[in-house]
């Protein structure tokens, strides 16, 4: 059969003005997607959609002849296939729009009926397999208001219901500073914006960094407060939004209403499995800006390519905590814990249910074990009932509900007897959603196929009306397989056939050599190189019953299908509940399966401020080392004890590791898990601060140094008593005094002003004598051993300071020449000499003035020394020369005034 034309039937210059009429019409109503236009078994797509679905899909683009149009580029793909097709043309970025013919082409009088049934957008995936696993696929909408500066962000992954929306900014807040935050952690797959928000020249450029460029503007009748509140009651069914908590925040409604308005029209009806929505107030999780998600490698690693990446390369990300702490078994589970960890608690009570639920899972080995293994049968029960309530859920997508359903008593019963109020609240939440399982297990057959419409989908007693067609088509075939045996016993022709096609339906066929044998009644159908086909009107008659049981059989399966989707769809609520308490289960028993394996402790959460650590481990980099046993380290921070610390010790002796991970530690508690020590006490932190490593910004213009100022004045700007800071080589972008004078003013701050836990690695070991100056400052070392030339890493982490880098010992350990590496003693020693002179001669200075020397006012003009020093070229000297003169004027003092 040739693909593109009606009923699948070639594709004719008859039909194909008005066709192309119908095209074009439908395209202007989408010019901004691909069109998928259903002509038979294909979607076409032509003209300029043609030549991009050719290019992006590696299919092949051919032309039609379209009356008046003449020929036009054309290329196409089968309709039972298109899932695959569409996903990568969104994963590209495109918008396609779904054509189908909405009418039965044999009953049409002419033109075929077509409408738009569906608008893929990169935000709108239902497509299993193309959308990430343990990863959420949000589309967000923006919101803003001029006058007040505040932002409405709403977020909805469609694929599984998650609708959540909020205000930024206002009441001094930073409200551009939190979009670019909450954009970073959503990575949206699409957004929808305000215009007013893309004609804001400071948050265009929010957006524009987020996005690569400002995104295309929604209509803004969908914004408009009144509107969207309109769409919203509306669309749940109620009086007003009280219960959702964003009745008096009018930009949390525009962002929400707005994106449930754009979801009417690209899906064409209401998402009915969005059920509820829910609006964030600020505070109510640790806040963590993308440095710090970034420098912590919380779900993706610094260096994707480095060998902590290679190590065990997997959804969640090797290298990452969450690649750590990520053992759950189910997908809503793995999404849910992401969200943990991006998101740790700030709230004491709620801290401490869920550490209570893990230390209970931790406790009860057996329990958890059988708990995962159950959890093991779980499918995507979110995205599942999303495809269901979307009409896009196939027979098997139905029987993974079922059988997911099933396993829900078994749970609700093991959980009975659980001690942890959240565990408690997961068992009652357990609904096993007894009409579902019970309906598709009557319905459907055990292995139905992949396609809707090829009938096979009713089990066997369900319908009688099925069972009938089923019996008629069945009882044709017999009889036609029997005709086959008799024809051949009556005519004497062994070799006779009877078969079927499209075309000319049922046949028997005769081969050349036995065409003296057919029989008078026998009527001729076509004829081919070796045989020729016919008919009897006997065969005819049958073939109709049989065409008609079975066209009938297939319309019908395909009716029962739809009904009893549609009936599941209308419990997606009740379903949906289910799964997010199977989530919250699975995302509890993976802490604490990796709190038992890893040997983890659960840690005392207060109110107080304050980190008391005892051996302590990084939870990603001990699990990664290896022939290098991790040493424990401890750390004690805020109460009674100094709330700053400055760290000094060599590169490569672990002074950003052990910073990294009280960071983790204090956040990992925080997010409800067990954590990498021997015991812990932590203060609940309300924002993590980092400021790790060198990198710039090309694109942007801004270097490293700038970079680095950027995000420190961020963490001064925004940092509390409650915060937790990390600050590793402040001031190494500039020059030497420049950036020891920037540390050591950043410093002074924080102590002085903020207040907030720091952890200050350094090298400017002139920074330790702020443990002396400031009251609150302790210093500690990471301790080295030398041994002749040669230094060993202890890794400990002790009270002092150290006064050297040992940076030539650690460049030769990197591989430097040796050449290389004996120069730069014989340089470095220089250096510490003309250092050691330029140190006597200031205090040789200093002991004469205070000797009593009494310079004369009417002294004669300056001596000879500083004669020469006033001549001397300093813009041109190095500064090697520049200290080996100071060593030769030094001497000359010395000796007596010249």
């Amino acid at each position: 059969m040739e693909p593109g034309g009606e009923g699948g039937q070639p594709l004719t210059a008859d039909l194909a003005t008005p066709m192309m009429k119908q095209y074009q019409r439908l395209k202007a109503a989408h010019p901004d997607a691909l069109l998928f236009f259903r002509l038979g078994d294909f979607y076409e797509m032509f003209f300029e959609d043609a030549e991009i679905g050719a290019r992006e899909l590696e299919i092949t683009l051919t032309s039609r002849t379209t009356g008046a149009a003449g020929r036009v580029p054309m290329c196409g793909i089968p309709y039972h296939a298109a899932g695959g097709y569409l996903s990568r043309l969104v994963e590209k970025g495109y918008k396609v729009a779904i054509c189908d013919q909405v009418e039965d082409p044999r009953k049409a009088k002419g033109l075929v009926r077509r409408d738009i049934t569906r608008v893929v957008t990169p935000g709108t995936l239902l497509e299993l397999g193309a959308l990430p696993e343990k990863g959420n696929n949000y589309i967000v909408s923006v919101a803003y208001d001029p006058s007040t500066k505040i932002v409405g962000l709403a977020r909805l992954d469609f694929s599984t219901g998650e609708f959540r929306t909020a205000e930024l900014g206002g009441n001094g807040r930073d409200g551009l500073g939190e979009l670019a935050d909450e954009l970073a952690c959503l990575e949206p797959a699409e957004v929808i914006i305000q215009p007013a928000a893309g004609e804001d020249p400071a948050l265009g450029r929010v957006l524009a960094r987020a996005f690569g460029s400002v995104p295309a503007p929604y209509r803004d009748q969908a914004y408009r407060p009144a509107e969207a509140a309109r769409v919203l009651t509306e669309h749940f069914g109620t009086p007003s939004l009280e219960a959702y908590g964003c009745a008096e925040s009018p930009m949390a409604v525009a962002a929400a209403g707005s994106l449930v308005t754009y979801l009417k029209e690209t899906q064409g009806a209401a998402p009915a499995h969005i059920r509820s929505l829910r609006t964030d107030t600020r505070g109510t999780s640790m806040g963590l800006d993308p440095a710090t998600r970034r420098n912590l490698e919380l779900v993706e690693p610094l260096r994707p390519g480095s060998a902590l990446s290679r190590a065990g390369r997997g959804s969640t990300g090797s290298g990452t905590l969450l690649g750590t702490l990520d053992l759950t078994v189910t997908a809503a589970g793995g999404r849910l814990l992401r969200a943990w960890v991006l998101r740790p608690l700030v709230d004491g009570e709620a801290i401490r249910e869920r550490l209570d639920a893990v230390a209970e899972m931790m406790e009860h080995g057996l329990v958890r074990a059988d708990l995962r293994t159950a959890l093991r049968k779980v499918y995507d029960m979110e995205r599942l009932t999303a495809r269901a309530s979307a009409g896009t859920a196939g027979a098997r997508d139905l029987l993974a509900l079922r059988d997911s359903l099933a396993v829900v008593p078994a749970m609700r019963d093991a959980l009975e007897r659980a001690g942890s109020s959240l565990l408690r609240r997961v068992a009652r939440a357990l609904d096993p959603v007894d009409e579902v399982g019970d309906l598709v297990g009557r319905v459907l057959v055990d292995d139905p196929p992949a396609g809707l419409k090829d009938g096979g989908l009713v089990r066997e007693g369900y319908s009688e009306e099925v069972d009938t067609l089923r019996g008629a088509a069945s009882g044709g075939k017999a009889w036609i397989a029997a005709l086959e045996a008799d024809e051949r016993k009556r005519t004497g022709i062994k070799s006779l056939k009877v078969g079927h096609n499209q075309v000319f339906g049922y046949y028997i066929e005769v081969t050349r050599p036995n065409l003296g044998l057919v029989p008078a009644h026998f009527e001729r159908r076509q004829t081919l190189a070796n045989a020729e086909r016919f008919v009897t009107p006997e065969l005819k008659e049958r073939e109709a019953i049989i065409l008609g049981a079975e066209e009938k059989l297939k319309e019908l399966e395909y009716a029962i299908f739809c009904d009893i989707r549609s009936r599941i769809a209308r419990e997606a609520g009740r379903i949906q509940a289910t799964a997010q308490a199977l989530a919250a289960l699975d995302a509890v028993l993976s802490l604490a399966e990796a709190g038992h394996r890893y040997g983890y402790s659960v840690p005392e959460v207060v109110e107080e401020p304050g980190l008391v650590i005892k051996g302590g481990r990084h939870p990603v980099v001990e699990r990664l080392r290896t022939g290098e046993e991790f040493v424990p380290n401890d750390c004690t921070l805020g109460g009674d004890d100094a709330s700053f610390a400055v760290i000094t010790g060599p590169n490569m002796a672990g002074k950003s590791t052990y910073c990294r991970q009280v960071a983790l530690i204090a956040l990992m508690a925080q997010m409800g898990s067990a954590v990498p020590a021997t015991a812990a006490r932590i203060g609940i932190v309300d924002r993590v601060f980092t400021r790790i490593g060198a990198s710039d910004e090309l694109s942007g213009g801004r270097s490293t140094f700038l970079v680095e100022m950027s995000e420190t004045a961020n963490i001064l700007g925004h940092a509390t008593r409650r915060s937790l800071i990390v600050l590793d080589e402040i001031g190494r972008g500039t020059s030497t005094y420049d950036g020891l004078s920037l540390a050591w003013a950043v410093a002074e701050h924080i102590v002085r002003r903020v207040r907030a836990i720091t952890l200050f690695a350094t090298h400017y070991h002139e920074l330790t004598e702020l443990e002396t100056t400031l009251e609150g400052v302790v210093n500690w070392s990471i301790s080295v051993r030398e041994i002749g030339d040669d230094i060993v890493f202890l890794r400990k982490v002790s009270r002092g300071a150290v006064d050297r880098s040992y940076g030539i010992q650690v460049a030769r350990l990197a591989g430097l020449p040796s050449e290389v590496i004996e120069r730069a003693r014989q340089l470095l020693h220089e250096l510490e000499t003309a250092s050691r002179g330029r140190a006597e001669a200031a205090a040789a200075l200093e002991s004469r003035a205070l000797g009593g020397v009494q310079v004369s006012l009417f002294e004669a003009g300056p001596s000879d020394i500083e004669k020469e020093i006033a001549g001397l070229d300093l813009v041109n000297m190095t500064p090697l020369g520049a200290l080996t003169k100071l060593h030769e004027l030094q001497e000359r003092l010395r000796k007596g005034p010249s």
